[in-house]
Order: C-alpha cells, then sequence, then structure tokens
C-alpha cells in the first residue's frame, strides 16, 4: 500500500498592531493547516493575539507561535546584535505571552517559527541557531521547531532533540546552496499563482537538495501579507490536493522525533 502523502501549510498571521490591520487573516486561515501568530515584538499586540488564536481555533488551525527581534519599526527585519542568551530571552518572553492567549482559549501551542530577520539569522548561523533551539526546548522540548529546509536552524533543533519542520517557500526563489534569494534582488518573489502553486507541488514531491543532500519539505509557507496572498493559497491547496497529498497540521504529520 502506498503511502500517504502528507504536507503542512502555514502561514504568518496576527501581524496588525493597534488600529493597523496587516494582511488578511480571516480569509487565508481556513486555507491553512498551521499558523505562526506575532507574539508582540515585531508585531501584534494583546488584542490581535488573542483574535488570531480565536481564529485559528475556530477553523482548528495549528497553533504556533512566530518570536521575533524586538523591531516594531523595522517589522523584524532588521538584524540586531543580540548575545545568544538574549537570543534566548526574547524567545522565551515571546512564547511566555502567545501561550497565554493559548491556554485562555482552550488550545495548545503546537510549534515555533522565528520571525523575519531572526528566521534568517538563525538559517546561517549556527550560534544564533543554538540559541533558538535552546530556547524552545527549555520552554516545551515537545513543540515543533520550523526552520528553512537543510538549515543551520534544522539542523541545530534536531541536535537539540527537538522536532523539526523542514520548510519550504513555494513563492519564493532559492540560491543554489539552499537559501532563500534576498528580497532586495529582482525576481526574489515569485508573484503569479500559477507559478506559485506549481512550485508547491515541486517542494512537496521532491523536496530541496541542499549540499548534495535531499531534504524532504513538511510544512510550507504561504505569506499572508501581499496582495497575492488569498489567491496564492486557494492556488496551492489545490494544486496540492489534485496531485494527491493530504494537507495535515504538523500536529498530526509524520514528523520524526
Amino acid at each position: 500500500m502506498a503511502s500517504i502523502m502528507r504536507i503542512d501549510l502555514n502561514s504568518e498571521l496576527g501581524e496588525g498592531f493597534g488600529r493597523y490591520d496587516l494582511g488578511v487573516d480571516a480569509e487565508i486561515m481556513p486555507l491553512i493547516s498551521s499558523v505562526n501568530v506575532a507574539c508582540g515584538f515585531h508585531a501584534g499586540d494583546p488584542q490581535v493575539m488573542a483574535r488570531t488564536v480565536a481564529l485559528a481555533k475556530q477553523h482548528q488551525v495549528s497553533l504556533g507561535a512566530h518570536p521575533g527581534f524586538p523591531d516594531l519599526q523595522g517589522f523584524g527585519r532588521r538584524r540586531m546584535d543580540l548575545s545568544p542568551d538574549e537570543i534566548v530571552n526574547i524567545i522565551l518572553y515571546q512564547l511566555g505571552a502567545l501561550a497565554g492567549f493559548a491556554r485562555a482559549a482552550g488550545v495548545r501551542l503546537v510549534q515555533v517559527k522565528p520571525h523575519g530577520a531572526l528566521y534568517n539569522l538563525g538559517s546561517q548561523d549556527r550560534e544564533a541557531a543554538d540559541a533558538i533551539a535552546r530556547a524552545v526546548y527549555a520552554y516545551d522540548r515537545e513543540l515543533v521547531l520550523v526552520g528553512l529546509a537543510g538549515s543551520a536552524l534544522a539542523q541545530a533543533g534536531e541536535e537539540t532533540g527537538l522536532r523539526v519542520a523542514q520548510e519550504g517557500f513555494p513563492d519564493r526563489r532559492y540560491l543554489e546552496e539552499g537559501q532563500l534569494l534576498p528580497r532586495s534582488q529582482s525576481g526574489a518573489v515569485i508573484s503569479d499563482p500559477k507559478a506559485v502553486a506549481a512550485n508547491a507541488v515541486t517542494l512537496a514531491r521532491d523536496g530541496i537538495t541542499v549540499r548534495g543532500e535531499r531534504i524532504r519539505i513538511d510544512t510550507l509557507c504561504l505569506h499572508g501579507d501581499n496582495a497575492a496572498a488569498v489567491r496564492n493559497a486557494r492556488a496551492v491547496r489545490k494544486a496540492l490536493l489534485g496531485a494527491g497529498f493530504e494537507i495535515s497540521p504538523l500536529s498530526t504529520s509524520d514528523i520524526a522525533p
């Protein structure tokens, strides 16, 4: 009997702040299986966090934390020179904040995915990656750490003893060594929904090759903060289902411990 092909679809939501809305959370949530919620440092506030957790519960979407650098003005996309201990502590702070809302809503925190510059730093810098993994493990060793497939962050998570979800980006172009092409470069972001959907199927089916090793993709990121977000999400979901994939949250996937 052929094994079931599973893939998680995640999105980063709850990134409004105060009177400012960002993204189309209510439209994206029914199309995904996991959500990573901003924890108040790069975006989000108590009201936004509470609403987003409630929305995830309503749609039975796996709940994750999306901690970033304390950089509201730069939306967490500016690298900060923090020590490993400082990285550990800002992550612990943010996990505790979101977990409070999760507990109040009667849902559990399943995964952690760093945001923006913190994600990119952890993907390339092993010291930062170790700090991120150490923070997640210290908070709850049962949490799933989401990291760029084949990256230093994914390796650090595995070596720390965490379950790791290897992540792919269907709306982004890659460099040869498996890193994402920087957004500052032309063509880094794929905007055509058909191309995004086709790329999603390829990533889910074939994985990605990093340093000569084939890495299976466990989760695909669907960005929720661009004009084509809903169209892309619908196109990706339709294409994956048509290709025989079961869209399954990280909490029920077959990620190895």
